[in-house]
């Protein structure tokens, strides 16, 4: 039988509830997201030269993990090897990577330092399954390799990773797909056998016991993975098309855009606004779900200013109501068009997301319940039975402009 997380690392992710996703690569540099190399079908060696120009001389670590302390965010994950297999770390295993371009410095090494000198959030690793640009990956007829050969790279990467930066929140892997004919003039999504997962994540368990095992691109949720992801939905809500299987008995984690885009886009200005991100990440806690939010820095090294204002709005709402999201659970009050609940034990949050009237109604509270307070400050509120239901009260003045939260005891 496979290993798993252990309890305390599972408990400290679930606590955590949200973090900041980085997609952060070559792709950075065309400011066409982080698949251009797929969709204007540039070959690789067109594409490799885009190392020779990368140097994000604007990074600062401590200012990206000071960023998501501001946002309230527990963990950062970020991209190590997207699908252009370009490394953001200096890996033993490639010459194709960040410390063999003008920048010369391994940003994941000092992101770790960052993170280990805050002490209030964790570093995790996005892995690409895939390479496109992997001899043994995509070219094995050309070089005489086998798929072997690329399963020993990209074991050894994670090896790597799991060894050089300390303690670590997860790993997050990308780019199992269903199976397609092999194209090598194509061959962006055919690999040449299995992952062989049950070794692969026994050797994560074994060097980062505490470190959660996500898989958002598995089609079995139950294939070994101490997580189970959904992007760009809610559970149970598949509008992106990219979430087809039901929801499992693991722990969910929901990774989200802050715009429409993964990687730096320079034409994508369709933010979502801070309110409703602050929804996004209660309705993602309401289920039981981490929010994985995300940034796509440029090229030169920079967050958005305006992805970092976002972030940070949702910081100062944490702030006051954080304690209706961070250690929560699932909430056990059912949900009504305007209203999600979490929960800690026996007291219980109901989140107000839309407002009709000064009263809110609420089915399915525990008969316990004897009082209601605003969670941020402790003002009281009216409580009263009305027709089968619970009547809460909070004047328009008293009200968050984002998510008003009533505390129930």
């Amino acid at each position: 039988m496979s290993k798993s997380v252990s309890p305390q690392g599972l408990a400290w992710f679930l606590d955590a509830r949200f973090g900041m996703f980085i997609h952060w690569g070559l792709y950075s540099i065309l400011g066409r997201g982080e698949w251009v190399m797929h969709l204007e079908r540039i070959p690789p060696e067109d594409y490799r030269p885009l190392m020779q120009q990368f140097n994000p001389v604007h990074f600062d670590a401590e200012a990206w993990v000071r960023l998501a302390a501001d946002a309230g965010q527990k963990y950062m994950v970020i991209t190590s090897r997207h699908h252009d297999g370009f490394s953001m770390y200096d890996t033993a295993l490639s010459e194709y990577k960040v410390t063999n371009s003008p920048f010369g410095r391994d940003p994941i090494d000092e992101l770790a330092n960052a993170c280990a000198r805050h002490g209030g959030v964790k570093l995790g690793f996005y892995i690409s399954l895939l390479d496109w640009q992997h001899p043994a990956y995509r070219f094995r007829a050309e070089s005489g390799l086998a798929w072997s050969d690329y399963l020993e790279f990209l074991h050894g990467q994670v090896r790597e990773l799991c060894t050089r930066y300390g303690e670590i929140a997860c790993t997050w892997f990308d780019g199992d797909w269903p199976r397609q004919p092999f194209d090598a003039s194509n061959a962006y999504f055919a690999p040449g056998g299995p992952f062989e997962y049950e070794k692969l994540y026994d050797m994560i368990h074994t060097l980062q016991p505490d470190a959660v095992v996500i898989n958002n691109r598995h089609a079995d949720p139950l294939s070994g993975e101490d997580l189970q992801g959904f992007e760009l939905d809610l559970p149970g809500e598949n509008t992106s098309g990219f979430n087809t299987g039901s929801i499992s008995a693991l722990p969910l984690e929901v990774c989200m855009t802050i715009n429409d885009s993964w990687g730096y886009r320079h034409d994508d200005r369709n933010y979502k606004s801070s309110r409703y991100l602050v929804h996004l990440l209660v309705r993602s806690a309401s289920v039981g779900a981490n929010f994985l939010l995300n940034v796509g820095p440029t090229a030169d090294g920079e967050i958005p200013a305006v992805q970092a204002c976002r972030l940070r709005n949702v910081g100062m709402w944490l702030k006051l109501n954080g304690g209706a999201v961070y250690g929560t659970r699932a909430g056990a009050i059912p949900p009504t068009a305007s209203t999600v609940s979490t929960r800690r034990e026996d007291v219980h949050y109901v989140h107000t997301l839309a407002h009709t009237s000064d009263c809110v109604e609420l089915i399915g509270v525990p008969q316990t319940v004897q009082q209601a307070c605003l969670l941020r400050d402790g003002t009281p509120l009216a409580l009263e039975r009305h027709n089968g239901a619970f009547r809460v009260t909070i004047p328009e003045e008293a009200r968050d402009p984002f998510d008003t939260v009533i505390e129930l005891r």
